[in-house]
């Protein structure tokens, strides 16, 4: 049985939308907030423009759909070193989608990531493409959701 590690995580949500009222009412206050961790720089943060969210700031669905990417591109990049692919660009369209009942609940159902991958050897394309399924076991964030994250890749030399 592999030895488990313990990593903690910590980061500060600041509600700034306060109006002067509170949340006096639905339409009373903006969604603003700031989205701080020791070290980077604050996210600015909304709900999404269907929510009355500022669309000019991060909403918590891109957030969540930002971290599967960006965790699948880490553990594939990774992967890619260890196996001697050089990747020398990469980049993810990926899309998510969510659905939202008559109560004001809502819930993911699946996410794409649409992974466009450059490696330097051509002879090494099909395997740069496989390691995208070992990327996806070993991604934390796909392991913690639970709605299906899809990888739909494509390799160019």
């Amino acid at each position: 049985m592999p030895h488990l590690h313990t990593h903690t995580y910590a980061t500060t949500v600041t509600w700034t939308g306060n109006l002067g009222t509170g949340t006096s009412g639905y339409r009373d206050y903006r969604r603003d907030h700031d989205i701080t961790a020791d070290g980077p720089p604050p996210i600015p943060g909304s709900s999404d423009p269907t929510f009355r969210g500022d669309p000019t700031r991060w909403n918590p669905e891109q957030l969540l759909l930002a971290a599967l990417s960006q965790c699948h591109m880490l553990a594939y990049l990774h992967l890619c070193a260890d196996n001697g692919i050089v990747v020398t660009d990469y980049v993810d369209h990926a899309t998510g989608t969510m659905t939202t009942d008559n109560t004001g609940s809502g819930h993911f159902t699946e996410v794409v990531l649409h992974p466009q991958v450059t490696v330097a050897d051509p002879d090494t394309a099909d395997t740069a493409t496989a390691l995208h399924d070992d990327a996806h076991h070993l991604c934390f964030i796909a392991n913690s959701v639970n709605f299906p994250v899809h990888h739909q890749p494509t390799t160019h030399t």
